[in-house]
């Protein structure tokens, strides 16, 4: 039970590191009001976290660097605001705290944190079954509470000695709405007749780069014995028009992730291992998964990786390869064509793609996952 007192609301201190923290943190915050309106928040935060309203004690740009060089240039800086953190904290003794994903700023935060006696919520699991489960001991002294946002997770963290409670998937709930595909076809003036393949090249720079000529050479492949086929593509927001103008240049769609209604359900979609992929999952869409990145790169992953899929939805169907998984070599248009042209014959792997989303959308569930958070949060506050 929570007591509450009466001289000042209580106090939760929330810490986010990159965009999609952002938006979960900018969630939670919504649900922490929701269920006591009078709640002071303060925040590592975001713009989508700004908007929603939390007194800014560090903004979350200043600990958003991407790439190994960067991120050493910008240690010193880093390790400084980690220090201010914990003297802001010291001082002002929130009365909870919820670490956002972030893993290699937010579980050295936690250890801390716990030895100031502060109570510390850690929400969406570091994916420690996937790499770095090394740092098992760490994240053991990194929270008191742990909330996943993948249902085998508490099984997984349970044999490692944290206990971890599946609070639901974002995802899953920003999944069940959105346009159909009648009202995505008619929205790119297409008929309902007419094939509609997704192109989900990712969001990052290197992603891009590696994937963009890839993914428009196998479309235009397709094209040319199924003439009424079209593609769409998105747009992320840290994409710039530039990025884009290959799939303008082809004649494909481009939508704006942040259209009111967005959802990608189309008859098939090529796309870049990451979030999309299981999205797609959750909007009914059979999907190839590719990928491409240095040779180093996927050299060291082989060996560190915990499972053997790479796809989110894969993992979560019992690491069973549902989506096709095309990686380096592999993904390459004869490759691509191969699998994604049975898909959009709507062949038996259509409909075996179809029957396991079914499944994988049973597992996840439509909890809001925000909601489940406050409550933790709650329940941890001690006055």
């Amino acid at each position: 039970m929570v007591f509450v007192s009466k001289s000042r609301p209580i106090h939760v201190f929330i810490c986010a590191g990159e965009s999609s923290g952002d938006m979960h943190g900018a969630a939670v915050i919504r649900s922490l009001k929701k269920q006591h309106p009078d709640i002071q928040i303060s925040a590592v935060a975001g713009s989508a976290m700004r908007r929603e309203g939390c007194d800014v004690v560090c903004p979350m740009e200043s600990l958003n660097v991407m790439g190994i060089v960067d991120v050493l240039k910008a240690l010193p800086r880093i390790q400084k605001i980690g220090k201010d953190l914990l003297a802001w904290a010291a001082k002002t003794r929130p009365d909870v705290v919820i670490l956002v994903d972030f893993p290699g700023f937010n579980m050295r935060l936690g250890e801390k944190l716990r030895r100031l006696g502060i109570p510390v919520l850690y929400y969406i699991a570091p994916k420690l079954w996937a790499w770095g489960h090394w740092r098992v001991k760490r994240l053991q002294r990194a929270q008191h509470q742990l909330a996943a946002i993948l249902p085998f997770e508490p099984n997984w963290f349970s044999k490692h000695a944290i206990e971890a409670h599946y609070v639901g998937n974002p995802s899953a709930v920003a999944c069940q709405g959105g346009w159909s595909k009648a009202d995505l076809k008619k929205r790119l003036g297409l008929t309902q007749e007419q094939r509609l393949l997704a192109l989900l090249p990712g969001s990052r720079s290197s992603e891009l780069a590696r994937h963009t000529d890839v993914l428009i050479q196998s479309y235009q492949h397709l094209k040319q014995t199924m003439p009424d086929l079209t593609a769409v593509t998105t747009q992320a927001p840290s994409v710039t028009d530039e990025q884009m103008q290959p799939f303008v240049d082809a004649g494909i769609h481009v939508l704006n992730r942040l259209d009111e209604g967005y959802a990608l359900r189309a008859d098939a979609a090529l796309a870049v291992s990451g979030t999309a992929t299981l999205e797609l999952a959750l909007w009914n869409t059979p999907t190839v998964l590719v990928y491409q990145t240095t040779a180093m790169t996927m050299w060291i992953g082989k060996r560190l990786l915990g499972t053997h899929c790479v796809g989110l939805a894969n993992i979560i169907l019992d690491d069973t390869m549902i989506m096709p998984e095309l990686l380096q070599e592999h993904a390459n248009v004869d490759e691509i064509v191969a699998a994604a042209r049975p898909l959009l014959e709507k062949s038996p792997e259509y409909d075996a793609q179809r029957q396991a989303f079914d499944d994988l959308r049973c597992r996840l569930g439509k909890e809001n996952p925000s909601d489940k958070v406050a409550k933790m949060a709650f329940a941890m506050v001690q006055r």
